[in-house]
């Protein structure tokens, strides 16, 4: 393990025994694959993985505008893999969609007749995909491990790349870019390398709350006056964590450990599951009324967070302009 630019570099065994030890406050709900196009296989010389993290980054911040780089981590051809932003903050990489999220860049250009991914990195996106999959309890599907293709450019929209799609993360990643390739070719082999011995038990949850505050730092007590814990990252606006107990207003954020957050910079918020026909979704609007324009959709039984308030028995998605309808939603979760 290696550090430099503020990023880690890591081999996939490094990165699993870090992840099991990484105390991450954010709920995930989906894993993100992308490719990075530009860098790509012609850009990696076998030894400059940070000196192209950090041009990565320096791109996002001074020409994007974002406050840092926009993946959490980066795979290589050689199957070593670097961080990039705190999990503790949403990805900046699918429009309307980074909510509850992590994002891996796969470094290369994966479309057709450009990068052949090789096997160091293939083995890496497999086993890495499903080491966070198990790490945040998360069912191995196309829910939960989404390709940035599906997902329309202008409007965050998954279309399932009908029209007006990026092709990430290439349309010969793992044999292509569509749904079918991902459940085809990609999950079943993520599923083979779950490890059955890596269980993280779910304890009982006491509610969920969205942080109000740009980042909110964790304490080891109840008070201001205890020192912040060197465990976590500052958590991120918006970012939904799960509360164990309450003390004077401070909220319980770990289940086996004093690491508590002031309640007085979060609101608390629902946790619900998509409840439609498999073969239907849930369409998004921009306001509490099926009279609204539809900006997007949500397949069945995905997980979302929305307000407390309703309007209408319509619910508002967490520090979203966006609304779906209670009807088709199950708090029973």
């Amino acid at each position: 393990m290696e550090k430099k630019y503020g990023f880690i570099k890591m081999t996939l065994a490094e990165f699993k025994d870090w992840l099991k030890e990484k105390k991450v406050a954010n709920t995930i709900f989906r894993i993100q694959q992308h490719h990075t196009y530009i860098p790509n296989y012609g850009h990696f010389k076998g030894n400059n993985h940070f000196a192209l993290q950090r041009s990565m980054r320096n791109t996002h911040v001074f020409d994007n505008g974002w406050r840092n780089i926009g993946q959490h981590f980066t795979t290589f051809p050689d199957g070593t893999i670097v961080t990039g932003r705190s999990m503790e903050q949403s990805p900046a990489c699918i429009y309307g969609n980074n909510s509850n999220s992590i994002c891996i860049e796969h470094l290369g250009d994966f479309d057709k007749e450009r990068d052949q991914m090789n096997e160091a990195q293939k083995q890496t996106a497999i086993e890495m995909t499903a080491a966070l999959c198990q790490r945040f309890n998360l069912e191995v599907n196309s829910n939960t491990i989404v390709y940035h293709h599906w997902f329309k450019l202008s409007t965050g929209e998954r279309n399932n790349g009908k029209g007006g799609n990026k092709s990430c993360p290439g349309t010969n990643f793992f044999g292509g870019n569509k749904v079918v390739d991902c459940e085809t070719n990609f999950i079943p082999k993520v599923v083979q390398v779950i490890d059955p011995n890596f269980v993280i038990p779910a304890p009982p949850v006491l509610k969920y709350a969205s942080v109000t505050a740009d980042f909110l730092n964790v304490r080891q007590g109840p008070r201001a006056r205890f020192p912040k814990t060197s465990e976590r990252d500052p958590i991120a606006l918006g970012g939904i964590i799960r509360v164990f107990d309450e003390k004077n207003k401070w909220l319980k954020i770990s289940s086996t450990k004093e690491h508590w957050v002031s309640g007085r910079y979060t609101k608390e918020v629902r946790k619900a599951v998509v409840d439609v026909d498999p073969d239907d979704v849930l369409n998004i609007r921009t306001g509490p009324s099926s009279r609204f324009d539809k900006v997007g959709s949500l397949n069945p039984k995905e997980e979302v967070f929305v307000e407390m308030e309703e309007e209408n028995k319509w619910c508002q998605l967490v520090m979203r302009e966006e609304w779906i309808s209670k009807r088709f939603l199950d708090f029973d979760v």
